[in-house]
Order: structure tokens, then C-alpha cells, then sequence
């Protein structure tokens, strides 16, 4: 999710994929939703197309994505998240890299949607963001989806304080040819209003 000393592996240092699996795992036994990431990206793309799973962890969102017919490759900087990732879905392409360094992975740019679910950009390494958001937008064919879900505030994240503002988020990914197409305050859809502690976005990469 960024670099050796991001706020993700300050947090975990770096051992955190097993009880973060285990997490989702509860979570779904209890009867919760586990997928509305993943149902979010698919009704924005027909089955087939490709999707970069951004700081993709234990590989949730992919793997539901491959389930429905969609071309993923998922990228985390945390070891241990991939290895649970690995382990659910071995047929699935996992690579392990910093994603202020995407352009050394040798990844294709043509993808019809990166989607950097939770939390990826606020726990980032400080100073890293602008990069990673100009990276994410470089492997995106024209007119791509870059899909964000981000938290705010201290209640939607798992920090003392907001490391992210959307006004500045927005200027980086216009700075990397990236326009708001919409944002919601849920991954279910849900309206934003100004404020608000959570907030999915859609940003489109210009055509041609």
C-alpha cells in the first residue's frame, strides 16, 4: 500500500493479512456484505474487461471480481496480505510492489478500471500521494475508471485523524488527467453531501 514506512505498515507492521482475513470472514458469517466494492466496479463495466486491484491486500475485491467475469491483477506492498491472497486464488496474477513505483512493474497500460478500495490512499506514506494517484492514472486506458473509497475522518479510519481532504485529491488526479465523474458516500450508492466522513469516488481518465 506505498512504501516501507507507510501508515498501513505502521500500523500492522507489516503481519496484519491473516487477521484482517479473518475479519471479513466473521463479517460474512455474520450475514454482512463483504462484496459491495466489487459490486460497485461491475456496474460500472461489462464481464471481460480488465481491473487493477490497487493496494489489493488479501485479494477480497479481485477475487470476487474474477468470480463475475472480470480480468484482475492485484498489487500490495504488504507480504503477508498477498499470501492469504495467493492461498484463495493461486490462478490469480498477485504482484508484489510499491504502488509509488507501479512503472517498474511492468504492467500493461490498458486497464478499463483501478479500483483502490479500503483505505489505500489515506494510509499511503506521507508525500507519496500525488505519485501514486499519477501512477494509477498512467496504466489506465483513455476513458478509465480510477474507483476510490477513502475515510475522512478518525471514524472511518483506522488513524487519530484525516491524512486525505477531497479538494486535495482532486487536484492530484487532475493533475494526472483524471476528472470527477461521480461520488457517493457508500459503496451501496448512497448520496454524498459536503462533509460527510466517507466518500467513493469515479474519476475518469480524458478520451483519446
Amino acid at each position: 500500500m506505498g512504501t516501507q514506512r507507510d501508515r498501513w505498515a505502521e500500523l500492522t507492521g507489516g503481519q496484519g493479512g491473516e487477521e484482517y482475513a479473518r475479519r471479513f470472514a466473521r463479517l460474512a458469517a455474520s450475514g454482512q456484505d463483504v462484496h459491495g466494492e466489487a459490486t460497485f466496479c461491475a456496474a460500472l463495466l461489462e464481464p471481460g474487461a480488465r481491473i487493477l486491484d490497487a493496494g489489493c491486500g488479501t485479494g477480497r475485491v479481485a477475487i470476487r471480481l474474477a468470480e463475475l467475469g472480470y480480468q484482475c491483477t492485484g498489487v500490495d506492498v504488504d507480504r503477508s496480505m498477498l499470501a492469504v491472497a495467493q492461498r484463495e486464488a493461486p490462478a490469480s496474477r498477485w504482484l508484489h510492489g510499491d504502488l509509488a513505483l507501479l512503472d517498474t512493474l511492468d504492467l500493461d497500460s490498458d486497464f478499463d478500471l483501478v479500483v483502490a478500495a479500503g483505505n489505500v490512499v489515506p494510509l499511503l506514506a506521507p508525500g507519496t500521494e500525488p505519485t501514486v494517484v499519477r501512477q494509477l492514472a498512467a496504466v489506465l486506458r483513455p476513458g478509465g475508471l480510477l474507483v476510490t473509497g477513502m475515510g475522512l475522518d478518525a471514524a472511518h479510519l483506522p488513524l487519530p485523524e484525516a491524512t486525505v481532504t477531497l479538494t486535495d485529491f482532486d487536484d492530484w488526479c487532475e493533475q494526472a488527467g483524471l476528472s470527477l465523474r461521480e461520488r457517493f458516500a457508500t459503496w451501496d450508492g448512497a448520496p454524498y453531501e459536503q462533509g460527510g466522513g466517507y466518500a467513493v469516488s469515479v474519476h475518469a481518465r480524458a478520451e483519446g
